[in-house]
C-alpha cells in the first residue's frame, strides 16, 4: 500500500520539525515537502501534489482557512487537514465551509492527528476528539431547538390532541378523554394538520414521535 504523501504548512521551523519528527514515525506517511508561506504551499500543492497538507490556522499575510480554500479550488487532489489552537466553533465551520477534511486542536495528543489525517485520505471528516464532542453537543443542541419550534403553533389542548391521535385514538375516544365533542376534536385535528402541513393522522401519528412530542407537553 502507497504511504499518504503529506505536506506541513507552518511558518515555525520549530514546529515543523516537530510535525515532521511525529509523522515520519508512521510507516504508513511519507512527508514530501513543508512551506512556512501561503504562497511557498500552493507552489508545493502545484509541484507535488501531495495527498494531504497539514495546514496551521495562522500564516504570515493569510489564513490557514484561506491556504485551504485556494487549494481546495485549484488542486482538489489534495485534501486539507487544519491545526489549530483555536478551539472555537466559529474556526471550525470557516474550516469546513473552506473545504478542510480535517480538523484538530495542537493541544491534543499526537496520535489525535494521526488518525485525522488517515480519515482526511479516505475521504472522511478527520476531527480530534474534543473537537468531535463539541460538534456532537451542538448537533444535540440545535436538535432541540428543532423539537422545541417543530409544536411552536400549537396551544396546549391543540398538543394533547395530538398526543392521543399519536396513540391510536379516534375523534371519539380523544373526545371522552379531553370531555370534548367529536365535532370539536375532529375540528382540532382538521387545525393541527393544516399547522403542520401534514396530510393525514399517520403523518401527525409520526411527526409527534419523531418530534418527541412527550417532552413538549407544558
Amino acid at each position: 500500500m502507497a504511504a499518504i504523501r503529506l505536506l506541513i504548512v507552518d511558518d515555525h521551523a520549530v514546529v515543523r520539525l516537530g510535525l515532521r519528527t511525529l509523522l515520519s514515525d508512521e510507516a504508513d506517511l511519507e512527508i514530501v515537502a513543508e512551506a512556512g508561506t501561503a504562497e511557498e504551499a500552493l507552489r508545493r500543492v502545484k509541484d507535488l501534489s501531495p495527498d494531504i497538507a497539514v495546514v496551521d490556522i495562522q500564516l504570515p499575510g493569510r489564513s490557514g482557512i484561506e491556504v485551504c480554500r485556494d487549494i481546495r479550488e485549484q488542486f482538489p487532489s489534495t485534501r486539507v487537514v487544519i491545526l489549530t489552537s483555536h478551539a472555537g466553533e466559529s474556526f471550525l465551520e470557516q474550516a469546513m465551509r473552506a473545504g478542510a477534511s480535517g480538523y484538530v486542536l495542537k493541544q491534543v495528543g499526537n496520535e489525535e492527528l494521526v488518525r485525522a489525517i488517515r480519515a482526511a485520505y479516505k475521504g472522511e471528516i478527520g476531527l480530534d476528539s474534543r473537537t468531535a464532542a463539541s460538534v456532537v453537543s451542538r448537533f444535540l443542541e440545535m436538535e432541540k431547538t428543532v423539537d422545541r419550534s417543530a409544536f411552536s403553533e400549537l396551544s396546549l389542548r391543540e398538543k394533547e390532541v395530538l398526543a392521543l391521535v399519536a396513540e391510536g385514538e379516534s375523534n371519539k375516544e380523544i373526545g371522552a378523554k379531553l370531555n370534548l365533542t367529536e365535532i370539536t376534536v375532529r375540528n382540532y385535528v382538521s387545525n393541527i394538520l393544516n399547522k403542520l402541513q401534514l396530510r393525514n393522522r399517520i403523518e401527525l401519528a409520526k411527526y409527534a414521535f419523531v418530534h418527541n412530542l412527550k417532552d413538549h407537553m407544558d
